[in-house]
């Protein structure tokens, strides 16, 4: 037996540097009640812990008169005033419900200490000052705000006096306590401050935090002669509960920046540390891969997450548990027991980060080999954690939240009940565990947005079919934060995966396909007929194995639809632009600018895009762009009329404006029709307002497409930083426009993009590496060309051309052919010299393209290019297949993110990530081809079709779908996408419940319209016999050409039975048929009118043709 040393895990000092916020966390628990280190503690210069408490260092010089401390420390005046206005808000209008009616407020923050805890003393500290101050004491009241500190915190505290008078007119009084002192007299001025402005009767009531205990001699001091100042006391906890539970957008982001992170660590650190240990069989401890985790966190740059190490902390160390022993209680922690990984193990994993001490949790279970009753408890645990997550609605009520989880278990897997935790998890933020947003059955507080929930669900104490202690017993957990929005919710730790497919390992597959060595027993053919069963069962399993990896997909992905449009997803859109606006269509600002009309004819002011239509004696003027049609017609009295139509709000094709909504009353001109005895002058005014009209709409269109262009950062040059990556003599598509003649140019990588120019400077064009959003390279294999193409986030101009793919390519081989003559022989020598010329080149071509390439992507991994996450892809011939996507046949090849077709023009790019499902149409018909029509996440853009893709490429294409997580289905028919997208954004949740994509599913559809015709078939006799399919399969196996003697075998055979029509009896029943429908043209007359005609062609001549072969029954 080999032996395996314990893995080597990075020891974390228990003496951090200045940037980390939290010492070393020794085995602890949620809480944190075993755990050294404050959630708010930091380290001073000296290595000191202040707990991010401006007891502060000494003094630093600093350039502005304050210290470097008091810099760090200083309160946002701005986030205070808004903070403190809401507060004094929501205490004023919950005073009775939620304040206990407290006339005064207090709240007391503890001495640093190194538990790992959240008081609600604390919390408010942050929330209204940005930092937690120690041992400070806040007194809140209608006209005044009382702080009781020390010397340096009043000074940080001082600029709050203008702000606090400005936003809710009170007056801040700052006790100073100095060092040394009890502060006995500082809390008998502020108590007695309180006394002299009450009613006098003794009954004012004061707000404190009932459920946290003092902790040093000051803040016992203050509860002790709090309690004996004379005020009825009363607990503000629930106050402070729902005065935190909504958060603004800042606390937004800091909650999905720790969640960020959170997911990152589990996804990159995490899962990848845990699979490197099973993968080596090592032995490593629960503590150890806590420490390594908590490291983790405490530098995000090493699961490359771009946050400052400072303003990163852990919520609690993290916890691993696995073989047997499983604790789902806030209070877990992880032990010293090593990791167990063998067969039907389970290994539960949690951690969670906070950023500017906002919170956010994420759990996962990992399955090792799991069974069938593992399985089915993890896949009933996902179904009802995200039932919980769809519920998390604004109007719903917290109770809603775990009452959907138990609905799901109790349809899916009623046993497992009992065994569901007694809540969905809690509200989280500044706190880890919100107190007053449990999610659980007794909690009726309605839901609002802006509020964060850590949604958590476990199953307890089940058993598996294993007799192994360490895998029988076993529980498992799933968290995630989650953000309720206005319309619906955002999950903010989705990075991290919780499917199936992603947490369930098996590494037993080489004992299953292990089949022991038996001799085999009787004849050849047995053994070969033996083989072939083999193959199939293999080939069968590979099958069923897709279908049910395609059956998870079809699940996740109708509740990703779900969410996704719930959330204010995609609908469908028809396409057009909006029209420009009533106000800014303005042919004259004032009357006097209306030009004199010489008569009362129509005029064509084309300086002014105005038409001048005489109605009721006075020129009115229209702008050209209000008008719709214009035509003339002349009738037999030789009068001219000419029809005009204008554009009216509210019709289908011209849709409100914000104008026309404002004067709904107005009326508006819809058509104008005059006559005119002169029909030359009517063609010319027709002509000019078409022209004008014309030459108006092209200048609007090009307005409005440089208007959608994103304004790109300006090109940084490489000059002498370093020398520019370059490739010569390119052609670029789409050229540029112009008539002269086209000239190759010049790609260069500089610092921030890349430009291409020709020798004429009007020729350049510059591609920024932020606007990039795929980069291909296409070296020519059995293309003409060698390329590189960019498919942009946003379009630019290529002359005069918006475009979002620019390529630049090479031709490897000349366009040359040869008029001198005759075949030329394959093994003359100046054709075999030739095709090595074309050879060299064509390799030559595909090096410089790939050192280009590879000199781009060392650019591209520099630090400062690290966030773009770029790289050039390049396609994989060997998956690629034909297809019609445009106008032309083309091959369409696949890449490691997206489908593209880079030859033909149009360019075909679609991103796989942005793929809902692919419909295969046209499937099972027999047809030489299929369709492909792929549906995007996005319900407004239109579905992408491949058309004629030839039928041997099906399993291909349906392998790659199914390899890439692509849900796929298949249809006999093409279909109408447009108003299925519609039906499914006007109503998402009947979608879901009507099964969602799953009405694509052929084979289901196939079983319904068998069972349909089952029982649409009649009454059928006990005596009578049933067809034989083996007659059938014999009948259609025989041969084609039948001879003489068994028609004569079939003529007696048949004797006894009735016989047959014979053709005249047929054709008089068809007449008599059409007669009956009334059809009479094909008369017996003319029927024998054929016959002769036709007998006379075959008494003709013989053919000087040769006799046609005899055609076979």
């Amino acid at each position: 037996m080999n032996r395996v040393h314990p893995v080597e895990v990075e020891k974390i000092n228990s003496n951090r540097p200045p940037t980390s916020n939290l010492p070393r966390a020794e085995k602890a628990g949620l809480n944190g009640t075993h755990a050294k280190g404050s959630p708010y503690a930091k380290l001073n210069p000296n290595g000191q812990s202040t707990n991010g408490n401006p007891s502060l260092p000494e003094k630093v010089s600093s350039s502005s008169g304050q210290t470097s401390s008091e810099q760090a420390y200083a309160v946002d005046l701005n986030t205070f005033g808004t903070r403190l206005k809401v507060f004094y808000s929501h205490w004023r209008q919950n005073k009775a419900d939620l304040w206990g009616s407290a006339d005064y407020i207090s709240s007391a923050t503890p001495p640093p200490s190194d538990d790992l805890r959240y008081p609600k003393s604390s919390a408010l500290s942050i929330w209204l000052l940005g930092h937690d101050y120690p041992e400070t004491i806040m007194v809140f009241g209608d006209k005044n705000i009382n702080f009781l500190c020390s010397k340096k915190i009043a000074a940080l505290l001082e600029p709050v006096k203008s702000t606090a008078r400005d936003t809710v007119s009170v007056d801040v009084v700052i006790h100073v306590k100095a060092k040394g002192e009890s502060g006995s007299t500082q809390i008998d001025s502020l108590l007695g401050g309180m006394h002299s402005k009450s009613n006098g009767d003794g009954q004012d009531t004061f707000g404190y935090i009932a459920k946290e205990a003092p902790e040093g001699k000051l803040l016992e001091l203050w509860t002790e002669k709090l309690k004996n100042s004379g005020f009825h006391l009363t607990d503000i906890t629930n106050g402070l509960s729902d005065l935190f539970a909504v958060k603004d957008k800042n606390e937004i982001i800091c909650v999905k920046k720790a969640a960020h992170l959170t997911a990152c660590v589990m996804k990159s650190f995490v899962v990848t540390e845990v699979e490197r240990v099973i993968d080596e069989e090592k032995k490593v401890t629960h503590a150890s891969l806590m420490e390594a985790t908590e490291n983790a966190i405490l530098n995000p740059a090493k699961v490359r997450v771009r946050l400052k190490p400072e303003n990163v902390d852990i919520c609690y160390p993290p916890i691993f548990q696995s073989g047997g022993n499983f604790d789902l209680r806030p209070s877990a922690s992880s032990n010293d027991e090593l990791l167990y990984y063998d067969s039907c193990s389970i290994i539960i994993c949690a951690i969670g980060s906070r950023y500017n001490n906002y919170c956010s949790n994420i759990g996962r279970s990992y399955l090792i080999d799991a069974d069938a009753v593992q399985s089915r408890a993890y896949e009933v645990l996902l179904k009802a954690q995200e039932a919980a997550i769809l519920a998390l609605k604004p109007g719903n009520k917290s109770s809603a939240v775990y009452k959907a989880a138990c609905d799901v278990v109790a349809k899916e897997a009623p046993e497992l009940v009992s065994n569901l935790t007694k809540s969905a998890g809690t509200g989280i933020g500044l706190e880890f565990r919100e107190s007053g947003l449990i999610l659980n059955v007794k909690n009726e507080r309605v839901l609002k947005a802006g509020m964060v929930f850590n949604v958590l669900l476990g199953f307890q104490n089940l058993e598996a079919n294993t007799t192994n202690p360490k895998s029988k017993n076993f529980s498992l957990l799933i968290a995630d934060t989650v953000i309720v929005t206005e319309n619906g919710n955002e999950v903010a730790t989705l990075a991290c995966s919780k499917s199936v497919k992603d947490v369930a390992y098996t590494f037993n597959d080489h004992e299953e396909d292990e089949l022991p060595l038996v001799k085999p027993v009787g004849s050849s053919k047995d053994s070969v007929f033996s083989k072939a069963t083999l193959r199939s069962d293999r080939e069968i399993s590979k099958e069923e194995l897709r279908k049910q990896h395609q059956a998870e997909l079809a699940r996740q992905k109708n509740e990703e639809t779900l969410r996704r449009l719930a959330g204010g997803g995609s609908g469908t859109g028809d396409g057009r632009t909006s029209m420009k606006t009533a106000n800014e269509l303005i042919a004259y600002k004032n009357v006097n600018e209306v030009p004199q009309p010489r008569d009362m004819t129509i005029q064509v002011d084309s300086k002014n895009e105005a038409i001048l239509i005489p109605i009721y004696g006075s020129m009115v003027p229209f702008h050209v762009s209000t008008l719709k049609t214009v035509s003339s017609q002349q009738d037999t009295n030789r009068n001219c009329y000419i029809r005009i139509i204008l554009n009216v709000p509210g019709t289908p094709f011209t849709p409100h404006d914000a104008t026309s909504l404002k004067n709904l009353g107005s009326i508006y001109v819809k058509e104008v029709s005059l006559r005119s005895k002169d029909p030359r002058h009517i063609s010319e005014v027709v002509q000019q307002i078409k022209t004008l009209r014309r030459n108006v709409m092209a200048r609007e269109s090009e307005r409005a497409e440089r208007a959608t262009l994103v304004t790109q950062e300006k090109l940084v040059l490489a000059g002498n930083r370093f020398k520019p990556v370059k490739l010569h003599d390119l052609w670029i598509r789409p050229a540029f426009g112009g008539r002269a003649r086209k000239l190759t140019g010049g790609l260069e990588a500089h610092v921030n993009g890349f430009r291409y120019s020709t020798s004429r400077s009007e020729e350049k064009i510059d591609i920024m590496y932020g606007n990039i959003k795929h980069a291909f390279f296409q070296p020519a294999e059995k293309e003409m060309i060698t390329l590189l193409h960019f498919h942009l986030h946003n379009h630019i101009m290529v002359g005069n051309k918006k475009t979002k793919d620019v390529q630049f390519y090479v031709e490897v081989m000349e366009m040359v052919q040869n008029i001198g003559g005759g075949k030329r022989s394959a093994y003359d020598p100046d054709e075999i010299e030739e095709e090595q010329r074309e050879r060299d080149r064509k390799n030559k071509i595909n090096m410089d393209f790939q050192h280009f390439v590879n000199r781009v992507n060392d650019l591209w991994g520099q630090p400062q290019l690290k966030g773009l996450d770029l790289e050039f892809d390049q396609p994989l011939r060997e998956l690629g297949f034909h297809g019609v996507p445009f106008k032309t046949s083309s091959f369409v090849v696949p890449t490691s993110s997206c489908l593209v077709e880079l030859i033909e023009t149009p360019f075909l790019v679609i991103t796989l990530s942005e793929i809902e499902i692919v419909n295969l149409e046209r499937v099972g018909l027999g047809q030489k081809n299929f369709d492909m029509a792929i549906v995007f996440k996005d319900f407004k853009k239109d579905v992408t079709r491949i058309d004629s893709i030839p039928s041997s490429s099906l399993d291909g294409i349906k392998e790659w779908l199914d390899t890439t997580d692509i849900k796929y289905y298949e249809s006999r028919l093409n279909l109408n996408w447009r108003p299925i997208l519609k039906t499914i954004t006007e109503d998402p949740q009947k979608f879901v419940e009507d099964g969602g994509w799953e009405f694509l599913n052929l084979e289901a559809t196939d079983s319904d319209s068998d069972n349909s015709e089952e029982s649409d078939k009649g009454y059928t006799p006990s005596d009578a016999e049933p067809e034989s399919d083996s007659e059938e399969e014999d009948s259609d196996s025989e041969s084609l050409v039948e001879s003489e003697d068994d028609e004569e075998d079939d003529s007696e055979e048949g004797s006894g039975e009735e016989e047959g029509k014979t053709w005249e009896e047929l054709e008089r029943e068809a007449t008599n048929a059409d007669r009956m429908k009334g059809d009479e043209s094909d008369s017996e007359e003319e029927r024998q009118r054929r016959k002769m005609k036709s007998m006379g062609k075959s008494r003709a001549g013989p053919s000087t043709s040769a006799p046609k072969r005899p055609k076979f029954r």
